[in-house]
């Protein structure tokens, strides 16, 4: 075949191919450039972040931060228990003094004429009840006792079993008396903390 008829042959193909792609070409610059005056033109908010500025919690994993706010609340239950243990042979009413006498509202679980049960403010767990003799008798603290507070120790932890049973934790609970500054007694009045509603882990912080 000769040169003269592959140039009649494939010559316009040729000229067609280039036109389409300089037309595509066009076509494209033409888009960018619309793009370019849109995206110039437009406001586009910036991008939300979500990184917490908090030095500890960023730079802390999650376990290690509950850690950390746990550690803070210990401190802060330390102060209260130093601050109180000042006046722990005090004879002055406390604060569940004015609850058994009605003074201060209590959300009340349980109460006969030896003891008075009631919802803690600051619950540790989903069930979390206090239980008081509504006579000190100098019992601050447990380790003040006596061998004349026999009866009414006994009587705590049977009340405290009763808690139990209206909570319906009898299953599984715990009960914790807190004892001096070394064991964070923030009250000096012998009271008995019942726990429960979810799992108790071992050991006791």
């Amino acid at each position: 075949m000769s040169k003269n008829l592959l140039e009649l042959i494939f010559k316009p193909k040729l000229h067609s191919m280039a036109a389409i792609t300089s037309s595509l070409l066009r076509n494209y610059a033409g888009s960018a450039s619309v793009r370019a005056f849109a995206f110039a033109n437009v406001r586009v908010p910036p991008p939300r972040t979500f990184f917490n500025y908090n030095p500890v919690s960023f730079l802390l994993p999650f376990h290690s931060r509950r850690s950390f706010s746990r550690i803070g609340v210990t401190n802060d239950e330390e102060a209260l228990a130093k601050a109180a243990a000042v006046n722990a042979d005090s004879e002055a009413p406390t604060i569940f003094d004015k609850i058994i006498a009605k003074e201060i509202p209590s959300s009340i679980v349980y109460e006969d004429e030896k003891v008075l049960a009631f919802r803690d403010v600051n619950p540790q767990a989903p069930v979390h009840v206090l239980v008081i003799p509504k006579f000190r008798d100098g019992l601050t603290m447990l380790g003040k006792a006596e061998e004349r507070h026999t009866e009414i120790l006994g009587y705590l932890l049977y009340a405290a079993k009763i808690v139990a049973e209206k909570e319906g934790i009898l299953d599984g609970f715990r009960v914790v008396i807190n004892n001096g500054p070394g064991g964070c007694q923030s009250v000096y009045h012998l009271h008995l903390h019942v726990l429960g509603g979810r799992q108790m882990t071992w050991p006791a912080g």
